[in-house]
């Protein structure tokens, strides 16, 4: 019975990985960035726009994500935390359906979708605080591992569903499948690609099912008289003493660089593609489905790595992988690729850039896994909520950085391809940070 209930634990907590993914996904990357682009009909005004709204939602996460962290570690109840910012999760992703051609309002748009990617950010903490609980040191780099794996595959088939069955083509209004868009959507009223946002409340809901009903907290508790300010202290206590802690430290400042940069890369890599390459809805789709099958494959791959190897040379491998796809993004044009020119109607440069497409999968997948595994490493195990809310506060403290400088460098330069050179530089700060880290933290077990 242990064994049974300890196997469903483990698969109630992929559970959340595979109903969140779709977020990231179908809105921050593959489907409705890239819808966002078409109906403002101006690439570069669109990243820029994109840029500063996730950013503005970037500083709330930062703010409030230790606090809520170090409250839950007071309290013990974190699946109370996860429900209340389920709720987020489903009425920001629904609300989206509201970004019709003709009534577009990007101010109503960007707030709805950072209220639905607050609540998928502050759900995260709480479950990835729940890794220890899954196994001891040396499973959870596999299991984190095959969790974000399984997250993978599940965006992967909303994205499939998304395309076969929904997105339409603005010029023909098929789907990549030739069908017109299910549940008798208005293909001229773009309503198929608008399903994205109640496609994706939905599929969260229902998903999470599993995930509350076998995930429980070890010892859930009523939060004391006066929890708010004793969650204040202890972070203010927490962030005050990090320099006794130099590896914890170190790692922070490392994954808050390089997971700023790589989240840069997902927020931006379809409205790029629409835009440099003009891509359409169902382009990007493709590209995001060859993106998620490596991540997938390489997730899987890298637990292991992880498991005989530990997370840090893992982390570092991944890091330089990326690094020099944020170099040949910049170098990949319809006209040029890595310098070489093309002829009109060439298709190497959209080849070069599904090559890119399935490195940053690859390595996405492999260093986020590897990355959560490693604050468990570097974390007090007495303090482990208020840790993932550090983590989270490291990667959205700079979470502006990414977003807001590459929405001024498009701005200012006119130029996407210019605008993304942001990402070379925090790759290479996380990579130098990084060396700091001590593979076993300050707390080795």
């Amino acid at each position: 019975m242990t064994a049974i209930s300890t196997r469903r634990r483990i698969w109630g907590w992929f559970f959340f990985d595979w109903a969140s993914q779709p977020y990231n996904t179908l809105l921050i990357t593959f489907i409705f960035a890239p819808y966002v682009k078409e109906l403002m009909d101006d690439g570069s005004a669109a990243q820029s726009a994109w840029g500063f709204g996730i950013g503005a939602a970037g500083v709330v996460i930062a703010l409030l994500a230790p606090v809520l962290g170090a409250m839950a570690d007071l309290s013990g109840n974190r699946l109370s935390w996860i429900r209340i910012f389920s709720a987020f999760y489903v009425i920001g992703a629904a609300g989206l359906w509201w970004a019709a051609p003709g009534s577009f309002n990007l101010y109503l748009t960007l707030f709805l979708f950072a209220v639905g990617m607050i609540g998928m950010e502050f759900a995260t903490i709480f479950t990835n605080s729940m890794l220890p609980d899954l196994g001891d040191r040396d499973e959870i780099g596999r299991i984190s591992g095959n969790g974000w794996a399984f997250g993978y595959l599940g965006g992967l088939l909303a994205l499939v569903v998304m395309l076969g069955f929904f997105a339409e083509s603005a010029a023909t209004g098929k789907t990549f499948l030739g069908l017109s868009p299910a549940l008798g959507l208005d293909p001229a009223a773009r309503e198929g690609t608008r399903f994205v946002g109640p496609l994706t409340a939905i599929w969260f809901a229902v998903f999470m099912i599993p995930f509350f009903l076998w995930v429980r907290d070890p010892a859930p508790r009523k939060a004391p008289r006066g929890a708010l300010a004793s969650a204040l202290r202890d972070v203010a206590r927490t962030v005050g003493n990090l320099p006794r802690t130099p590896s914890l430290f170190a790692y922070l400042g490392s994954s808050m660089f390089y997971r700023d940069a790589l989240n840069g890369m997902y927020t931006f890599g379809g409205i790029y593609a629409a835009g440099v390459l003009n891509w359409t809805v169902v382009d990007t789709g493709i590209f995001g489905i060859l993106a998620i099958i490596f991540g997938a494959i390489f997730a899987w791959v890298g637990g292991r790595a992880d498991q005989h190897f530990g997370p840090k040379p893992v982390i570092t491998t991944s890091i330089l992988a990326l690094t020099l796809v944020a170099i040949a993004i910049v170098f990949i044009s319809p006209t040029r690729v890595f310098g070489l020119p093309v002829p009109e109607g060439s298709a190497l440069p959209d080849i070069a850039f599904y090559v890119v497409g399935a490195v940053i999968g690859a390595a996405g997948g492999v260093i986020q896994a590897a990355s959560r595994t490693m604050m468990v490493r570097q974390a007090n195990p007495d303090r482990m909520t208020e840790a993932f809310g550090l983590y989270a506060l490291a990667g959205k403290a700079t979470s502006f950085i990414a977003p807001l400088s590459i929405g001024a460098v498009t701005l200012i330069s006119g130029s996407q391809q210019i605008g993304v050179t942001p990402l070379i530089g925090l790759f290479l700060i996380g990579l130098i940070l990084l060396r700091w880290v001590k593979p076993q933290g300050d707390y080795p077990a």
